[in-house]
């Protein structure tokens, strides 16, 4: 039997300021514990308490009593905690919420308790009325307390920011009530004031002044940094501590202060404190940054950190180094040089001392090293501030920190949090604030924030302030000059909508132009545009809201041009391929049938077409990167022949930049080196033909409204400055109200510091405003991500089943949307479709999305849940669109950033499409502290600037590579073709320039000039030479690889390294292989070529391990806490995260590498090869990103490969890029069959088969008649007749070479006087192709025998069926053939290798005698 004695009832609660009585349910859950189940019979309890106390126990444990709610105490608290979440928005929610309470529970069991009356229970058995009283009564408390809106009217509920902190940091009513009584409108209480109103918490409002603590709270006070208001004792002899605030007020600083207290009581309320003045402190502090005051914030902080750490702020930052620094050493050290907030400043002095002198300062003599190596582990930062003026009102700062502090793992952990905010001096207010956290792998590099402040006139001096989280004392003030600053001119112009008849559209007087509009008549912005674009040849730009008709203004020039100039381009850029896609589907279908049947192509990423094609097209429809790198080469490049003319760029006659406002965007430097170089095109080309007053190139531009129009108009070649602005020709730009469609915008705000939980509480409001602007219109719902698509969609179909509405949201038959759903590929939006909701991202197939498009255009389902850079691409109805969250994930800086107001407004410009709505709504769902900054900005058009100065490296070497720049001279002249050479002049503080003088932006311009080209020389690009007063430069083939595959300037100085250590490897590789396979087997007739497996991993994973560590993927994403998916994912993957498990066989690496996003390419390329499991859906994605890229840095790299084909390995480095790209495109490893991935047999039969019948290669398989070839791939897979039927099909449509006839011959080149080689080949192609099959492509290359060095090189496409003959040249160098060609001289490699095709690789030893 075992027994259990409690002594004593009575417990002291500090929260209660003084000893209770144990609840009986704590008794019963004592008394439980006597006796032990399964080794006692009965157990014994025994209670001893006060004879009070005693018949109460007594009664409860006999009679047992119901348990009553004590909720209604904390009503106002639980209230805004759930109007905070989302779950409650009116009151009509509340009262529903607060039935489902214990609370609600008890009032119906017990309503006497609860103060109803028998005849109120009755007349309303639910109570309803009673909840609702609760909740108004709770409602209006909040409201008073500045925590909620309540607006009485309508019932709604929503949060303010002071409820939100109560909320996070568990705050009670009261104690905001107080907050606001003692602190009001006064933004200069002193450290004193701040710490008493933290005592005056509700919280601490229950303790007690007892008068035996009396003495010790007075030595307490004697103590304190913080003098209590009227200190001391009276004539009596007691003390003046008289409130549970002023005890409250002594015991924060003791505990701060590591005070020795002896009272029991006293130690239980320090205990109390210290659970709970850091968590108020904390609610305080974000309370005052959020109103902007900064010196209350960052007072408030300062007081958190140091409750948490137990320092005071005015103490050394040192004593966080707990145990490494001496008690006595730390006080002297702050005698010596601590100041109350200059602690960091204060000791990071005394690195500028040796060792034995600070040894000396804090009377610790051989310390100082120690010392010193403490203060380099203190969080600090380099800053540098650029004040960026964006207009004449509105400043931006471009701040960068770099991490200056050694980092540890014992005093840092995983990460650090700081603060960052902007504040002017002379006001205290906080223009800018926000929390970002440095981890290990992050501390080694810089990063940048952007932030915007207004000013008002004479505005005092800017500040930044960076303060650390949690180390006391470490705060940086850095401050900010902009009297230097020059604000830009105010020259917004706007266009006057006219008050025009609408042109029909027969003006067109074309009857093929008329039927290509389904409407009889322009909209006014077009009809106020006709005369300019179809009747001159002038330059437009039209700045107006999305849907206000502007491709039709495009297709306007366009038609103008063809009627005119039937021979000329037109090419269109659009911003995204997915626009690409959605104006290519438009034009074919309109411009490419009948009666018209122009030849509309699409170039972008995912397209290819050959010159032939380029030259007979009519419109050419590119992303601005594709149109950059094709128009780079359009006269072909100085070193001759990487890339030949390319005609078709001169006959380009109109260029349509569609979304030119993107110009002030991260992509704008393309934009602008397309505008610029297509105006030196157009005006080169008019110069050669003789003066005339329109160039060559039209250019229009399609924009929303700008600030800066006339800087942009003037660039793009409107006349701006001879006439006035009234009669600006081709210049239009119009209000953001001028749209056809009115649209309402509402913007709202949410709390939350972490992104996932802060999308999810935007899933109800979005539901709320689905029911009320669209309960049954289309809805467009843009999110960050494809994850979000999937959650938001799941939200809101759980709150339609809520309202007991599951299909308010579909507006077609079940059983047809259910036929729909069985053929979508994706599961998520198969569950989604059949309750009306659509998914829209790039990880569908375009099947998938198509149908998704069709359901939503037809108005079967009313909600399309679509990832925001989608916007450009979607072209749906949509009577309300919203932005849920205006945050998305940048790779680059590996945090969340801000959406730029140009995606904002794209994205709302999908509201009402006209011939679709007659209004529009509009929802923008903000993070709270920006939630002003969209309702003031939003419609607030902001000067494009330019975007050149970052990309200018690339820039300037495509110019040189392809001769347009041979000199500075040159330089400074295509600069003043850039948009970026206008602002300068425009804007020149916003570039660094001195003033808009002209000798200052002439020396600025000369500076970025020198700059770049300096640049350029280091990273082995150009070659520069002092001639005079200019330089000359000349391009390399480095140079030569960035322009012609559209690198950044630094990638192809480390494809060289690369090349250079692949030819080691490959060599070394070759030379440990005893009796050389590659030797022995060569034959003087074409057969197979095999290589050793080894040899083709360990050279193609050098490869692609070479072309994921380039700059190329700088950017790639790693998001939060991928770099443990990253690990898990290495251990299944052939080669881990870096080569040293390829070269070495064990697997050693940091950890850290993980987070590299070099590292995840390599790890997804490798999952890609060996078609393994991804761990999340966002790899999918990421994986085509990465694989989208090796073709063209393939490329790149051999083309780099090649310039040192006379090098040793050459020959065998060029042959393993074919081998490469063939593992790519096959999705295999060098150690699989290629037999495999023709017939999918088990990898044991096959190569067992293949043993035994002595077959070394597919190629062999494929000579073979048809019947033998049956009988072989039988034999060799064990399949089924149908199954091998299938297989023969495939293996009969992959082509096969012979080599019919070869002949070599060589003669004198008379310019250089070389011998020059040639090999005539005659070749015979078998191919039975079917219409689905890619063309071919077929590598030919020449090697010399010994040491393998490249001796000439040509390829083939193959696009035929059937058999035909081929006839190829290919030149080389006679004499180094001859030298090397082994012990027996005169002798040569041949290889033919597919570039996308295993096992059909052939090669064969050929005598040059």
């Amino acid at each position: 039997m075992t027994a259990v004695i409690i002594k004593g009832t009575e417990v002291y609660n500090p929260e209660k300021g003084g000893a209770v009585d144990l609840s009986i349910l704590d008794v019963q859950q004592i008394f439980g514990r006597a006796g032990r189940p399964q080794f006692d019979s009965s157990g014994e309890a025994t209670l001893i308490t006060s004879y009070d106390a005693y018949q109460r126990y007594i009664t409860k444990l006999v009679r047992a009593v119901p348990i009553e709610s004590n909720f209604i105490k904390q009503l106002p608290d639980h209230l805004n905690a759930e109007i905070v979440g989302g779950t409650v928005s009116t009151i009509q929610e509340a009262v529903q919420w607060l039935g489902y309470t214990y609370l609600h529970i008890r009032m119906l069991g017990n309503p006497l308790a609860y103060g109803i009356k028998p005849e109120e229970k009755n007349d309303d058995p639910t109570l309803v009325s009673r909840r609702r009283e609760l909740i108004v009564h709770a409602a209006k408390h909040l409201s008073a307390t500045k925590m909620i809106a309540y607006a009485q009217a309508s019932g709604n509920l929503s949060a303010r920011e002071m409820g939100r902190t109560a909320a996070h940091f568990y705050v009670q009513s009261e104690s905001v009530a107080t907050f606001n009584d003692q602190m009001g409108s006064n933004k200069n209480l002193s450290n004193a004031s701040l710490v008493h109103t933290i005592a005056s918490a509700s919280e601490f409002q229950n303790m007690k002044v007892r008068q035996e603590e009396l003495e010790e709270l007075e030595k307490i006070a004697g103590n304190c940094p913080l003098e209590i208001r009227g200190a001391g004792l009276d004539d009596g002899g007691r003390g003046l501590v008289t409130s549970a605030t002023d005890k409250a007020f002594l015991l924060i600083q003791a505990y701060i202060s590591k005070e020795r207290i002896t009272s029991f009581t006293l130690i239980s309320d320090v205990n109390y404190i210290s659970a709970n003045a850091g968590r108020i402190a904390r609610a305080l502090f974000e309370m005052c940054l959020k109103q902007g005051d900064a010196g209350s914030a960052m007072k408030l902080l300062r007081i958190a950190k140091s409750v948490d750490n137990r320092i005071w702020w005015f103490q050394t930052p040192l004593r966080q180094f707990e145990g490494e620094i001496r008690d006595n050493a730390l006080l002297h050290l702050e005698k010596a040089v601590s100041s109350e907030y200059s602690g960091l400043a204060s000791v990071t002095s005394l690195l500028d001392l040796h060792p034995n002198e600070v040894g000396s300062l804090c009377h610790w003599h051989k310390g100082g090293e120690k010392v010193q190596s403490l203060i380099r582990m203190l969080p600090q930062f380099e800053v540098d501030c650029r004040v960026l003026p964006v207009t004449g009102s509105i400043l931006k700062f471009h701040v960068t920190l770099t991490p200056t502090f050694v980092w540890h793992g014992r005093w840092h952990g995983g990460g650090q949090s700081f603060w960052f905010w902007i504040e002017n001096t002379e006001s205290k207010r906080i223009y800018h604030h926000e929390q970002f956290t440095l981890t290990k792998a992050k501390s080694a590099s810089s990063f940048a924030i952007d932030a915007m402040a207004p000013i008002f006139g004479e505005s005092g001096q800017f500040v930044v302030k960076i303060i650390s989280d949690s180390w006391v004392g470490v705060e940086q003030v850095v401050p900010i000059s902009i009297e230097e600053s020059q604000l830009p001119r105010q020259d917004e112009v706007l266009t006057k909508l006219q008050d025009l008849t609408p042109l029909p559209t027969s003006a067109l007087q074309n009857a093929a132009y008329e039927k290509l509009y389904p409407f009889h008549a322009f909209n006014p912005i077009q009809t106020q545009l006709f005369h300019v674009l179809y009747h001159t040849d002038s330059p437009v730009l039209l700045g107006a809201p999305t849907g206000s008709g502007k491709t039709i203004v495009a297709e306007l020039a366009l038609l103008r041009l063809k009627k005119l100039r039937p021979s000329s381009i037109c090419v269109y850029i659009a911003p995204l391929k997915a626009l690409a896609r959605e104006r290519l589907k438009d034009w074919q279908r309109r411009l490419g049938a009948p009666p018209l049947n122009w030849n509309v192509l699409e170039l972008s990423g995912d397209t290819h077409h050959d010159l032939s094609r380029l030259e007979r097209s009519d419109v050419l429809i590119c992303t601005p990167e594709k149109w950059d790198l094709l128009s780079r080469g359009w006269r072909g490049f100085q070193t001759g022949g990487a890339v030949k003319e390319k005609s078709f760029v001169k006959r380009v006659g109109l260029l349509v930049i569609d979304e030119v406002h993107l110009l002030g965007e991260e992509r704008g430097a393309v934009l602008e080196a397309i505008v610029s170089r297509t105006r030196f095109i157009s005006r080169t080309l008019q110069q050669s033909k003789g003066p005339k007053d329109e160039e060559e190139t039209r250019i229009v531009g399609l924009s929303t409204s700008l600030a800066n129009a006339v800087d942009l108009g003037a660039w793009i070649g409107i006349e701006t400055e001879s006439m006035s602005s009234s009669n600006r020709q081709g210049l239009f730009n119009f209000s953001q109200y001028v749209r056809p469609i009115p649209i309402a915008v509402h913007v709202q705000g949410f709390s939350g510091k972490h992104y996932c939980p802060r999308m999810a509480t935007m899933n109800k409001p979005c539901y709320a405003a689905i029911k009320d602007y669209a309960p049954t219109k289309p809805t467009l719902i843009f999110v960050a991500s494809r994850r979000q698509t999937r959650l938001t969609a799941i939200d809101l179909i759980s709150y339609a089943a809520s309202d007991e509405q599951p299909m308010s949201f579909l507006d077609c038959s079940q059983d047809y949307i259910e036929s729909v759903a069985e053929n979508i590929r994706d599961e998520s939006l198969r569950h989604t479709l059949t309750f009306g909701i659509g998914l829209h991202h790039a990880g569908l197939t375009s099947a998938d999305r198509e149908v998704v498009e069709r359901l939503f255009l037809e108005g079967r389902i009313r909600v399309l849940v679509a990832t925001a850079t989608l916007a450009w691409g979607l072209n749906l109805p949509g009577r309300l669109c919203i932005v849920k969250g205006t945050e998305y994930f940048d790779g680059k800086s590996s945090r969340y950033v801000d959406y730029p107001l140009t995606d904002v407004l794209q994205m709302i410009g999908r509201a009402g499409r006209p011939g679709f709505d007659t209004q529009a709504f509009a929802v923008v769902m903000a993070t709270e502290d920006k939630k002003n900054f969209y309702k003031k900005f939003l419609y607030t058009s902001f000067p494009v600037e330019s975007c050149l100065q970052d990309k200018l490296c690339e820039n300037i070497n495509a110019e040189i590579a392809s001769g347009t720049i041979s000199t500075t001279v040159d330089a400074l002249g295509y600069l003043s073709w850039t948009f970026f050479a206008r602002r300068v002049k425009a804007n020149p503080s916003y570039y660094g320039a001195k003033s808009s003088d002209d000798d200052d932006v002439e020396e600025f311009l000369f500076s970025t000039v020198k700059d770049t080209l300096a640049q350029l020389d280091e990273s082995g690009c150009i070659v520069t030479q002092l001639n005079d007063d200019t330089a000359q430069v000349k391009s390399t083939s480095l140079s030569i690889a960035a322009a012609s595959y559209y690198l950044s300037h630094r990638t192809p100085k480390q494809m060289q390294f690369g090349v250079k250590e692949g030819r080691r490897i490959v060599l070394n590789y070759l030379e440990e292989e005893t009796n050389s396979k590659v030797s022995d087997s060569l034959k003087t007739s074409l057969s197979s070529f095999e290589r050793s497996p080894r040899i083709d991993e360990v050279a193609s994973g050098w490869l692609l391990y070479t072309l994921c560590s380039t700059h190329e993927f700088d950017e790639h994403p790693v998001r939060h806490n991928e770099e443990h998916l990253n690990e898990e994912l290495s251990r299944s993957l052939m080669w881990g995260p870096d080569m040293t498990m390829l070269l070495s066989g064990r697997r050693s690496y940091n950890i850290e590498i993980f987070q590299d996003p070099h590292t995840k390419c390599f790890l997804l390329l490798q999952a890609y090869l060996q078609r393994a499991k991804l761990p999340i859906t966002d790899y999918v994605n990421d994986t085509m990103s990465v694989v989208d890229n090796v073709p063209r840095l393939l490329a790149a790299m051999e083309y780099i490969a090649c310039q040192d084909k006379e090098q040793p390995g050459s020959f065998e480095l060029l042959t393993q890029f074919s081998r490469t790209r063939q593992f790519v495109a096959t999705k295999s490893t060098p150690q699989s069959d290629p037999v495999l991935l023709l017939v999918g047999a088990p990898e044991f039969t096959v190569n067992k088969q293949k043993n035994s019948n002595h077959i070394t290669s597919l190629r062999e398989i494929r000579a073979m008649p048809r019947a033998t070839a049956v009988n072989t791939i039988s034999q060799l897979t064990r399949l089924n007749k149908k199954r091998v039927d299938v297989a023969i099909t495939s293996l009969f449509r992959l082509p096969l070479v012979n080599l019919n006839k070869c002949a070599v011959s060589h003669h004198v080149d008379k310019a250089t006087g070389k011998a020059v080689g040639k090999l005539e080949m005659h070749l015979q192609m078998e191919r039975q192709r079917d219409k689905a099959d890619n063309e071919v492509s077929l590598t030919i290359l020449l090697g010399s025998y010994h040491q393998k060095m490249l001796l000439g090189q040509s390829s083939i496409r193959i696009d035929r069926s059937g058999k035909f003959d081929v006839v190829r040249t290919v030149e080389f160098d006679w004499n180094r053939a001859n030298a090397d060609g082994g012990a027996e001289g005169g002798r040569m490699i041949i290889r033919l290798l597919f570039d996308n095709i295993r096992g059909l690789d052939a090669e064969m030893l050929i005598s040059l005698t």
